[in-house]
């Protein structure tokens, strides 16, 4: 982040404006992607009247930023009509997509219309695992031809890839692509739940020894020893740190008009159906109670090492039980980074007695990490 980035994310902290939205149009989609947390059914997404009056609050509100995403935003018949009033309103505007309905007519009105970046998916540089991911033949060859198109007219386009157990061996080939391509890359471990509460999808996240390995990858990292740095002392600006943008300067909003403080974070806040954006935006008490939580507040992480480190997310916490406890995927992914076990990991493998989940007692020649992977993923 800049240095100007981060002054405005300050002052708009500071002053409680929402810098960032992230706005969900559909959940229909192309795709029916193995790992997608999203339910595709139409349950009546807000027209085009609702999204324009939506804009005009965002717009009031002080949000600079806007995301728009899906499902896949090209489902929309109106995207485009959602799109230049989005820009009508001079947000700073990103699309995720992947980009199997970009022909030219919409390569050329994205560029026309001045997006600040497209941001396409993709999850292998072969068309088996791609494909097979997506559960739609053909699409790393349409996905592939967006990207060029729109980098032929000179739009700012990026490759987001999730790592995963089908494609874990793969995201170097992803990053060559990216490089021939000449757009940037960016590499998620994260796996999140479905928005019902869903677990199961978890399955299919990478686990322990290949976290490791990826977090040990200075092309993706840059510098090893630092990223994978041991945890330093704990001091009070590390307690006393906001957790996370959302609910500060950035909230999500379904197609349905639910607003959420994050893409990641289902707590509802209030509906704009129903309420302004703003006084949800203020006075919503869920979304008042995300912004009151600190460090400190948090009773296992608060007595964590990796406190001042860790990149706990505090949707997937919500989404584990409890929005002030423990995200167990960001515990692994501290350990895979540092080889220390979280205050989280810890207390899970003293409940278990030293035991796996079939009963045996751990031999004294096994490792913390294999006691670690036994009893968190019961």
């Amino acid at each position: 982040m800049t240095a100007l980035m981060q002054e405005l994310e300050s002052k708009a902290l500071g002053l409680g404006v929402p810098l960032n939205a992230h706005l969900d149009v559909t959940y229909r989609c192309n795709e029916r992607c193995t790992h997608c947390y999203l339910d595709h059914d139409d349950h009546g997404e807000m027209t085009l009247a609702e999204i324009k009056n939506l804009l005009d609050q965002l717009a009031d509100a002080g949000v600079l930023f806007l995301t728009l995403s899906g499902g896949e935003i090209l489902m929309r018949m109106d995207f485009f009509d959602i799109l230049k009033y989005a820009r009508q309103r001079q947000f700073c505007v990103r699309l995720k997509t992947n980009g199997f309905m970009i022909r030219e007519k919409e390569a050329d009105a994205l560029r026309n219309l001045g997006v600040q970046e497209v941001r396409i998916s993709i999850y292998s540089h072969r068309a088996e695992i791609h494909d097979g991911i997506t559960k739609l033949p053909g699409s790393l060859k349409r996905s592939l031809a967006a990207i060029r198109l729109l980098k032929s007219r000179g739009v700012n386009v990026m490759i987001g890839n999730v790592l995963m157990v089908q494609n874990v061996s793969d995201y170097a080939g992803v990053k060559a692509l990216a490089k021939d391509l000449g757009v940037e890359v960016t590499i998620d471990p994260t796996i999140t739940p479905r928005m019902d509460g869903d677990r199961s999808l978890l399955k299919l996240g990478i686990r322990d020894a290949q976290l490791a390995d990826v977090f040990r990858d200075s092309e993706l990292v840059g510098d090893v020893d630092e990223f994978c740095a041991l945890p330093g002392t704990v001091d009070d600006s590390a307690l006393d740190m906001v957790p996370c943008s959302a609910g500060h300067t950035y909230c999500y909003i379904s197609p349905y008009g639910d607003v959420y403080p994050c893409v990641q974070f289902p707590l509802p806040c209030g509906n704009v159906r129903k309420d302004t954006f703003l006084n949800i935006w203020r006075n919503s008490t869920q979304m008042n109670e995300v912004r009151s939580i600190r460090a400190r507040d948090l009773p296992t992480c608060s007595a964590c090492a990796h406190v001042g480190t860790c990149t706990r997310c505090p949707g997937l916490a919500y989404m584990e039980g409890n929005m002030r406890g423990p995200s167990s995927l960001d515990c692994e992914k501290s350990f895979a980074r540092t080889r220390i076990p979280s205050a989280n990991m810890i207390s899970k493998a003293q409940l278990s007695g030293g035991h796996d989940r079939m009963g045996n007692t751990l031999l004294p020649g096994q490792s913390f990490s294999s006691l670690i992977q036994i009893t968190i993923h019961q």
